[in-house]
């Protein structure tokens, strides 16, 4: 189980940038004491409109940003108390700005090389999960393929939507705990979306999963949804009775199902 209590974060301002958000204040909260908790096998939604704070958090979460206030606790134990390494490992993450490098794709959904056999066959069935395994496979090296021309004639190049999958890979691929989806497949089509999500949930059984997503139709089957707003949790519960309380979930949710 993780735990957050009254975390926040305050970011210092550039005059560039309180110029740009004018304001005259040197400082933004972008995390304003927040408390929850993650059970271990519980899918939660981080949304939100933009500058809510989701991705601050879930950065706080896997301590890449350093906590100004509160703290944030795995399995009882304050995060500042892990080694850092063995800390993140806990966590499986895609991230808006994943990286997919000139590697083949085997080594890139495992990020390693002296692969074994055991992980081979790991990364295989991942790149199934995702769908991207027949796309690959039709490669003359296969799993083996470079994916770039960058250092390799031999290699491919992939389009968005299939680079993105190799990344969401990693998580299927990797043992751990707490699965955390940062706008994982924003390079997708809405119907690609919703099979690589029900592929996700069922992959990531008994893990942990927090995910964050602008299409709000995602989030429909989390077992809990916490909306924030300007750093702060404005509501919170399940798609269900979200709808059923008729607030600012409901509306947005009502808003983007007309278009």
């Amino acid at each position: 189980m993780i735990e957050i209590k009254n975390l926040t974060k305050i970011y210092k301002l550039s005059s560039g940038q309180m110029k740009k958000l004018k304001t005259k204040s040197s400082t933004k909260v972008a995390v304003d004491n927040i408390s929850f908790k993650a059970e271990q096998g519980e899918i939660l939604g981080l949304l939100g409109p933009n500058g809510a704070g989701k991705t601050t958090l879930v950065k706080l979460l896997m301590h890449l940003y350093e906590i100004d206030r509160g703290e944030i606790l795995l399995d009882g134990k304050n995060i500042k108390n892990y080694e850092l390494e063995s800390y993140r490992m806990n966590f499986g993450t895609v991230f808006q700005d994943y990286q997919v490098l000139s590697i083949s794709a085997i080594e890139n959904v495992l990020m390693k090389d002296n692969i074994t056999e055991e992980e081979r066959i790991a990364a295989i069935n991942a790149m199934k999960e995702v769908g991207i395994y027949d796309r690959i496979a039709r490669e003359p090296n296969g799993v083996d393929t470079v994916l770039s021309k960058e250092f390799d004639e031999d290699g491919t190049v992939l389009s968005g939507g299939e680079y993105q999958k190799i990344a969401i890979a990693r998580i299927f691929a990797k043992p751990c705990g707490i699965v955390i989806l940062d706008e994982p497949s924003s390079a997708l089509d809405p119907i690609a979306e919703h099979d690589l999500y029900s592929n996700m949930m069922k992959a990531c059984k008994d893990r942990t999963v927090i995910f964050i997503s602008h299409r709000l139709s995602s989030a429909v089957n989390a077992d809990r949804i916490i909306l924030l707003d300007h750093g702060e949790i404005i509501e919170t519960g399940s798609h269900s009775e979200l709808m059923e309380k008729n607030g600012k979930y409901a509306a947005m949710f009502r808003r983007q199902a007309e278009n």
